[in-house]
C-alpha cells in the first residue's frame, strides 16, 4: 500500500489528522470520520490496478506511481464528499486525464530535449524496479511462460489507440460496467462499446494463440 501511505501522509500534513478531504467542516464529525475511512479503503483497494493501468500506458513505473498518487489526491480533494458509488468512475476519469497530461508533457519534453545524447542515454537506462523480484507462486518454466505472455499483452495494449486502451483496461482490469466506463472516459455508452469491441478484435488478432 505504498502509494496510498504516501498520499495519506501528504493529506494529513496539509489538512490535519482528522480528515482526508477539504470539505469536512460542513459535515458532522462522525460522518466525516466514517466517510474518510471509506475513502481510505477505496483508495487502498484501487491503487494496485490503477498502477498497472498507468504503468502500461506510460511505460515508466516511477511516473506511474506519481500519476496514481496525483489522481488519488485530486479525487480526495475534489470529490471526497460525493457518494461512495461515484468514486470509482470519477477516479478512473481523473486517472485517464492524469495519464494524458503526462503523455502530453513527455511529448513536449522529447521535442525539446530528445536530440541531446545525455537525455537519450538516461531514457534508455530506465527500468522496472520490480523486474528482478522473484515470484514464488510458479515453477520456473511456468513463470517464464507467464512473463512472456504478460509482456506480449502489455506490448499489444500499448499499441492500441488511446480510447480503445482505456475502454479495455477499465472494463477488464477494474471491472467497470459500460455506464461506469462511460463516466470515467467522459463519453457515451455507445462509444464505450465501440472502443471496447475494436480493442478486443485488435488484441485477438495481435495475440493469436498466446492468450
Amino acid at each position: 500500500m505504498f502509494i496510498f501511505a504516501t498520499l495519506e501522509q501528504s493529506l494529513r500534513s496539509t489538512h490535519g489528522a482528522s480528515s482526508l478531504t477539504l470539505s469536512a467542516a460542513a459535515l458532522p464529525e462522525e460522518q466525516v470520520l466514517d466517510q474518510d475511512q471509506a475513502l481510505a479503503k477505496f483508495l487502498a483497494g484501487v491503487e494496485k490496478r490503477a498502477f498497472q493501468i498507468a504503468r502500461i500506458a506510460v511505460r515508466d513505473p516511477d511516473a506511474a506511481l506519481d500519476i496514481v498518487q496525483d489522481a488519488m489526491l485530486k479525487l480526495a480533494h475534489s470529490y471526497g464528499r460525493r457518494p461512495e458509488e461515484e468514486w470509482r468512475p470519477l477516479f478512473y476519469r481523473i486517472l485517464n486525464n492524469c495519464i494524458r497530461d503526462w503523455q502530453r508533457r513527455r511529448t513536449v519534453r522529447n521535442r525539446l530535449f530528445g536530440w541531446l545524447p545525455s537525455y537519450q542515454d538516461e531514457a534508455e537506462t530506465e527500468g522496472d524496479p520490480y523486474e528482478f523480484v522473484p515470484d514464488q507462486g510458479h515453477e520456473p518454466s511456468e513463470q517464464l511462460m507467464l512473463s512472456e505472455a504478460m509482456q506480449t499483452l502489455e506490448i499489444a495494449l500499448r499499441e492500441l489507440p488511446q480510447r480503445q486502451h482505456q475502454a479495455f483496461c477499465l472494463r477488464n482490469f477494474e471491472g467497470l460496467d459500460v455506464a461506469q466506463t462511460a463516466t470515467a472516459m467522459g463519453c457515451s455508452e455507445g462509444s464505450v462499446k465501440t472502443h471496447y469491441s475494436r480493442a478486443v478484435h485488435s488484441l485477438r488478432t495481435r495475440l493469436g494463440d498466446t492468450w
